[in-house]
């Protein structure tokens, strides 16, 4: 390995790091706010800091996590020594998108309270496990370059502009949008849910309640402003297999996903 890609890759590994420490302080704060309102007897408060950490989560931590297994689990998971560790991370991804739906569903004060507060400790172990065992054994890794891995990939480490106008690189599809008035052709007779219109916070939480509420055999088609994986893979942690993700528009200004529910075997 060259003097040279070894700094380039260690700044890179400071840089995730410390974008890890970002976001876990993020959680942490949105955690707070929903036990001070829960400690304070005020429900409203308690669902108000609930809908400001869901809306951050699809925002912000599903698209890093998403960003993870796109580029640094199967370079980790690919090597001896990382494959049996990736299986884990992966595994606790799977918790963490289930307690993500969980606290989403929540009503309780003391529900979400506990929702939001086992999030927070499961998602400051996993960055334990990234900070000092996946980002080193890559770093040292002699065939691997994590400054190239992660090249790009805003989700990974912090983007400076995340708070402006369009996407910014926060919804995990790489930088792409179209407009949210595109021409979106009609490719299918099922009934469409077209989420561009609606605050990003909100998509999430409409598009599965529409699925949860398609008979077995029924369909959908989910019309997007970028390619929404972090929601697919959402969806499939939520429906093991249960719902079938058929893509009919790829971009370059709209995107559209055929959703259709499998029949249950017996």
């Amino acid at each position: 390995m060259s003097h040279s890609r070894s700094a380039a890759d260690r700044s890179v590994a400071d840089a995730v790091v410390r974008h890890h420490a970002q976001l876990a302080a993020a959680l942490n704060r949105r955690t707070d706010q929903v036990r001070d309102a829960a400690e304070q007897g005020d429900a409203a408060g308690v669902l108000r800091a609930r809908d400001e950490l869901v809306g951050w989560l699809h925002e912000e931590l599903l698209p890093h996590a998403y960003a993870e297994e796109t580029a640094l689990y199967p370079a980790a998971g690919n090597r001896r020594e990382g494959e049996l560790l990736v299986r884990g991370m992966l595994d606790e991804h799977q918790m963490i998108t289930r307690l993500v739906g969980e606290l989403t569903a929540a009503t309780r004060p003391v529900d979400v309270a506990a929702a939001a507060r086992a999030l927070a400790v499961l998602f400051a172990a996993h960055l334990g496990k990234e900070n000092t065992l996946i980002v080193p054994l890559l770093v040292d890794a002699a065939d691997v370059s994590l400054a190239t891995l992660v090249d790009g990939l805003h989700d990974l480490l912090g983007s400076s502009d995340s708070t402006a106008g369009g996407c910014g690189g926060t919804c995990g599809c790489g930088g792409d949008r179209g407009p949210a008035d595109a021409p979106a052709p009609t490719l299918s007779i099922d009934p469409r849910l077209d989420v561009r219109q609606l605050p990003h916070d909100q998509r999430h939480a409409m598009v599965l309640a529409a699925l949860d509420a398609l008979p077995a055999g029924g369909a959908l088609v989910l019309v997007a402003p970028h390619a929404p994986r972090p929601l697919l893979a959402e969806i499939e942690a939520r429906y093991q297999g249960g719902m079938l993700a058929e893509w009919l528009q790829d971009g370059p200004d709209a995107w559209q996903i055929r959703l259709s529910r499998q029949p249950v075997t017996v």
